[in-house]
């Protein structure tokens, strides 16, 4: 089974759209005295992981019906053949054989998504979708990239999660003309996984190792 990732690119302040779904400001042209990256910075080479990289191991998606119908709408299908989950209650328009709908807790709709993707990874798109599993501690690993531009307002990423979250940074790099690209994975405790004696008493203190 593969691993259960989110793929993004989000204001500084934290919005993957503004307000009425708009991301033009993503591959806006921006004036010569406003550069996205200046300094060593701007010398450092692009090394990022691009969207195809990504998708290149991606078997199955698990898409908000916020982010479908934004992509829905769109003039270009970016997910090929791929397998789509949708989360709604309501119908979806007449649309691709490939994209499909569901309403049930999160951990359902991953664990479809996982099914349909079987070796490979499933995606997460959509802020709700993406702070939903992160809070169900369903979330493997996030690459965000962070665009140099405040929107002030807009759809969050993170902002809305039911409780704080420690995330740890495993990579940085640049992407494009300067965004910063980084690779997290969501930090958990680890649980107890000691053999649980046969006659229900304590557990072997030995699993743990000598203080």
């Amino acid at each position: 089974m593969g691993l259960v990732k989110a793929f993004c690119a989000v204001s500084l302040d934290g919005f993957i759209a503004a307000p009425g779904d708009d991301i033009s400001w993503l591959e806006a042209d921006r004036p010569e005295w406003a550069p996205m990256a200046s300094g060593p910075w701007s010398h450092r080479p692009e090394d990022a992981v691009t969207f195809a990289d990504f998708y290149a191991g991606v078997g199955a998606m698990l898409m908000g019906r916020r982010t479908f119908d934004v992509v829905h709408d769109m003039h270009q299908w970016f997910y090929g053949d791929t397998p789509v989950l949708v989360a709604t209650g309501r119908p979806l328009p007449h649309t691709r054989p490939t994209v499909t709908s569901a309403s049930a807790p999160i951990a359902n709709l991953v664990a479809e998504a996982q099914e349909l993707a079987g070796d490979k990874d499933v995606y997460l798109d959509g802020g709700t979708i993406i702070r939903q599993a992160l809070d169900a501690g369903l979330v493997d690993q996030m690459i965000v990239t962070v665009h140099p531009t405040i929107l002030g307002a807009g759809h969050p990423l993170f902002a809305g999660a039911e409780q704080r979250h420690a995330v740890t940074i495993s990579d940085v790099r640049r992407f494009g003309d300067g965004m910063v690209q980084l690779t997290m994975t969501p930090a958990r405790e680890p649980s107890d996984t000691s053999p649980l004696p046969a006659d229900g008493g304590p557990a072997d203190e030995s699993a743990f190792g000598h203080a």
